[in-house]
């Protein structure tokens, strides 16, 4: 390893001869990024082959980590970071003539994931690696990303997100550890040697050839495998030619039907091929993922009895839910495994992590979609339903009803969500109100049936990333007071504390604040060419877009300041910078009408002369973990705002705690949890809480026009979303959004909280202007923020869930 400037600037330079055969002179900042990454793998990769072979001697139990996301974002800063290299390649890089920033900004974020839950998975796969547990990811090589957000007109407009379109330094393609998924068919049943045998005949196989990608973990290098799967042919093509005319096109029909596995993260499932093609990738995911696993094991020597020993597979939300009935389906057809014997395996070695609480969230397949596509694996899933009811007859005996509710296959419908609790022996929520909710409302049957499977791990950050990475400078100013410690043990930041009143500590902090907020400032001003004012209070709300985290409520409030200033022009106000960043799903109209109606209204307000000084709306668009890099350090608040109860957890009011935001927002998901820690005087809240929401679902009681006609802040916004008036670009324009609340009532409860988020909204401005209260404000977040560290969330999975122990590395450095 190049551990100086020096021996970093000759190996940099030989690397840029031997690999692209240019001088520096001649190198483009592309040629840079990629000669940076080639070298990062040359020094990691003898310790990423040690680490795999130390797992092999020492047999520990390994955990895979099965997810549809891994929204793991641009890996060259990171991954320095974590090699302890950053400073030394950030100095060599200044002295041959680059900038290291401008060379990160080379790397395409991976179009891997959308929202929190690939975030989630990205955080924790950092953290297994850093702490030294042997857990590695598994997921889908995507061609294609969500998608990449261009903003036309104030109208969302999707583009292919083409992240591979240059390759990507940090994958290595595996040929040789390739395996075959197996689609549609018909199963044979016979009797041979005693036993019931299943063959599936006329089926399609496919390749699914893996991409691996190394996971560095910090400090001691300890290197694990996020495996990515790539969907391939598996038809001969000289075969295809003989099969007579138009071949070839079937051919061409066959790859591309081939290749659209693993084309797109979430393709359209609006109609039936949509939904063909998603449960397509999620057994593909499974499938290929568990034989992969299983070869592994297989090479332990050990007997498949000991699977749940040395292996645990978890799901990360219901999608890889077809993971339960897979290892039944190989345990039973291919180990020779009798039923009991095959379904004590698998339920001793899966464990489920619930994501949702919204009911379309939580999947359901039809049925003749899955017994045609995966006849085999329908057939186990049946069976698994039918030996389950029958088990709630007898403990229940004439509740039908309960029966019918708790039922994997009812209404011609798979439900995943009852398979996966079923089928796994940990059932956890992400956060102590979302698993108190799972237990009481949306899965209280299965809760009261296996109490003891149910349990709660809140969701984490990694601390590397969000802070370190994300923000240098605030953490050299921690570890200068504090020391280094908390680098590896997060709760020492509750260090921090002491020096919330410390008048120097309190200036750097608003230093390093105002010196983010200028770095974003420059940023806008260079893509979007508008000037924000640095010392206006940046009030930040950047997550996917959907009705429960209320957006609209946010930009509705927006529009009332502005009717405020505009009614009382001479009145002195706390300048205000609203930041929205967020994609809508395409299908999601209403959504991407919310998105139309905030750029709208940052049109209106930026080009007022009247708000100068005052007022600045701005939604930067395509959001991404790159673009959050630079938004969250620099926020003053963190927009926290949706409906008590629907919000899981959450890991965006983790983010911006952990580097100084104040948090506006409601008794929802870790909200709860922050709240505890930090009491009312350093976080923001107001509205309905999660049983009040849960009282008016269950009672009602709630009439949204009775709030527009109540309140008159309420009625004019709402009006002016539909009349004549600075917002409304023709009547039809926010007919939907006006829609949503006035007609259809108002599902996410915008109205009632409106005016309590309003006031709270006043109160941030009170407080904004007592600059030490602020600061001190500031400083007891970050110092508890370190409870939400991803580290300590995988200490108890790994504890309490999984069993797992740390693995000393084969080569210390």
């Amino acid at each position: 390893m190049f551990n100086n400037k020096e021996l970093f600037k000759t190996a940099f330079k030989e690397q840029l001869v031997s690999r692209l055969g240019k001088s520096m002179d001649e190198a483009t900042a592309g040629d840079i990024y990629k000669i940076l990454g080639n070298l990062i793998r040359e020094v990691i990769g003898r310790e990423w082959a040690e680490t795999n072979q130390e797992y092999k001697i020492q047999q520990q139990k390994q955990v895979y980590y099965f997810s549809m996301e891994f929204l793991i974002g641009r890996l060259l800063g990171n991954n320095l970071l974590n090699l302890g290299l950053l400073e030394t390649v950030r100095d060599g890089l200044l002295e041959l003539g680059w900038n290291l920033e401008e060379i990160e900004e080379q790397e395409p974020d991976a179009g891997l994931g959308n929202g929190g839950l690939g975030r989630l998975a990205a955080c924790f796969l950092d953290s297994l690696a850093s702490l030294g547990y042997a857990g590695h990811g598994c997921g889908i090589r995507y061609k294609y990303g969500l998608f990449e957000q261009k903003i036309i007109d104030g109208h969302q407009v999707e583009l292919p997100d083409d992240w591979l379109q240059k390759g990507n330094v940090w994958e290595e393609r595996r040929p040789d550890k390739r395996v075959l998924v197996s689609f549609w068919g018909q199963v044979e049943i016979s009797e041979e040697n005693g036993r019931t045998v299943f063959r599936t005949v006329n089926d399609e196989k496919i390749w699914a050839v893996p991409y691996d990608v190394p996971v560095i973990g910090y400090g001691d290098l300890h290197v694990n495998t996020l495996r990515l799967w790539s969907a391939e042919s598996a038809m001969d093509p000289a075969r295809m030619r003989m099969q007579g005319q138009n071949s070839y096109y079937k051919f061409l029909d066959y790859n591309r039907s081939v290749e659209s596995i693993s084309e797109f993260l979430y393709p359209d499932d609006s109609g039936y091929e949509g939904k063909l093609l998603r449960l397509k990738q999620q057994y593909f995911l499974c499938s290929a993922g568990l034989h992969s696993v299983l070869r592994t094991f297989e090479k332990l020597g050990r007997p498949y009895t000991e699977l749940p020993d040395k292996v645990a597979l978890h799901i990360n939300d219901t999608h890889p839910t077809l993971l339960i009935p897979e290892l039944m389906r190989i345990l039973i057809d291919d180990q020779g495994f009798g039923w009991d014997e095959a379904w004590d395996i698998t339920t001793r070695t899966v464990s489920y992590t619930n994501h949702t609480l919204l009911s379309e969230a939580l999947e359901k397949w039809p049925v003749n979609m899955v017994r045609e596509l995966l006849p085999r694996v329908y057939m186990i899933i049946e069976e698994i339903n039918k030996r389950f009811c029958g088990m709630l007859l007898e403990r229940f005996p004439g509740r039908q009803d309960l029966v019918d509710q708790m039922a994997i296959i009812e209404s011609d419908q798979v439900k995943m969500a009852h398979l996966a609790v079923v089928g796994s022996y940990s059932v956890n929520g992400v956060a102590q109100l979302h698993t108190d909710l799972l237990k009481q409302d949306v899965m209280k049957p299965f809760y009261e049936l296996y109490p003891e499977r149910f349990n709660n791990k809140t969701n984490g950050i990694t601390h590397r990333r969000w802070l370190m990475h994300a923000n240098p400078e605030l953490s050299r100013l921690i570890s200068e007071t504090i020391g280094t410690e908390w680098i590896l043990n997060p709760h020492q930041l509750l260090k921090l504390e002491e020096y919330k009143d410390d008048p120097a500590f309190q200036e750097s902090i608003m230093r390093i604040k105002r010196g983010n907020k200028l770095r974003l400032a420059d940023y806008i001003r260079q893509k979007q060419g508008i000037s924000v004012d640095p010392d206006s209070i940046f009030d930040v709300q950047v997550k996917r877009l959907h009705g429960y985290k209320r957006q609209l409520m946010n930009i509705l409030h927006v529009m009332h300041l502005y009717n405020e200033i505009k009614d009382h022009p001479s009145e002195e106000r706390v300048p205000r910078t609203f930041i929205f960043g967020a994609k809508a799903a395409p299908g999601y109209y209403l959504a991407k009408s919310i998105i139309k109606l905030i750029n709208v209204v940052a049109d209106v307000v930026n080009k007022d002369p009247q708000m100068n000084g005052k007022l600045k709306v701005l939604f930067l668009e395509n959001y991404s973990v790159s673009l959050a890099e630079k938004i969250i350090p620099a926020a003053n608040v963190s927009e926290q705002i949706s409906t008590a109860g629907k919000e899981a957890s959450g890991t965006g009011n983790m983010k911006f705690m952990m580097n100084g935001a104040l948090t506006i927002g409601t008794l929802d998901g870790a909200n709860v949890e922050m709240h505890q820690m930090l009491g009312d005087d350093n976080m923001f809240l107001f509205g309905l809480r999660s049983e009040e929401v849960l009282q008016y679902y269950r009672s009602g009681g709630y009439h949204a026009r009775e709030m527009y006609e109540r309140d008159s802040r309420i009625k004019r916004v709402m009006d002016q979303l539909v009349s004549a008036g600075p917002f409304c670009c023709h009547d039809l324009e926010f007919g939907l959004i006006s829609q949503s609340i006035l007609d259809l009532n108002d599902e996410f409860f915008v109205l009632r909280d409106f005016g309590s988020y309003a006031d709270t909204q006043a109160a941030i401005d009170r407080a904004y202007l007592d600059t030490q209260a602020w600061a001190a404000k500031s400083i007891v977040n970050i110092a508890h923020a370190g409870h939400f560290s991803s580290d300590c969330t995988i200490n108890r999975y790994a504890a309490d869930i999984w069993k797992i122990r740390p693995v000393q590395p084969a080569i210390q450095v």
